[in-house]
Formats: structure tokens, C-alpha cells, sequence
């Protein structure tokens, strides 16, 4: 493939994504219509309980992701040596 089609092909794709996380939040946040109801017509209560609900499966995944990015980038510059050439490259 030509380097120019390459780059094209970069930047399009990289045009698209912006393009795609532009687009307003309220399109994608449509609930259903039980859900809201319930939460509306609920009290205090049941409001900050529904938040809670919502950090506690929101935070784990958040942090277990997180923590595999660490793990990821430390074990990515162990095999790295200092003039950064990795090991595997030099036979």
C-alpha cells in the first residue's frame, strides 16, 4: 500500500471518530421509559440509592482497567533496554 494512502486512510478514520464523539450526548443517553418513571416518581431515598448503585458498578471496572494499563505499560519497559532497542530485535 502507498504511504499516501496510508495517511489518508489515518486521517479519515481519524475525522470520523471525532465527528462520531461530537455528536450530542443526549442522542445516546436515551433511556427507558420504565426506568425513568420509576426514578422520577421515587423519593430522596430511592434517588440516592439509585446513585450509589450506579458508582458501584461503575468504579470496579474503572479501576481494574486502569490497573491493566499500569501493568501493561511497566511490562512493555522491562524488555526495553536503555538505547531503546527491545531485546527480541537484536539476534
Amino acid at each position: 500500500m502507498k504511504p499516501t494512502m496510508l495517511k489518508f486512510r489515518v486521517v479519515f478514520w481519524t475525522v470520523l471518530a471525532g465527528i462520531a464523539l461530537m455528536v450530542p450526548l443526549p442522542a445516546f443517553s436515551q433511556s427507558c421509559a420504565l426506568c425513568y418513571t420509576q426514578a422520577a416518581s421515587a423519593g430522596a431515598r430511592m434517588i440516592e440509592a439509585l446513585r450509589s448503585g450506579i458508582l458501584i458498578l461503575v468504579i470496579p471496572p474503572t479501576c481494574l482497567t486502569a490497573f491493566a494499563f499500569f501493568v501493561l505499560h511497566h511490562k512493555s519497559r522491562q524488555f526495553k533496554q536503555t538505547d531503546g532497542v527491545y531485546d527480541a530485535d537484536r539476534w
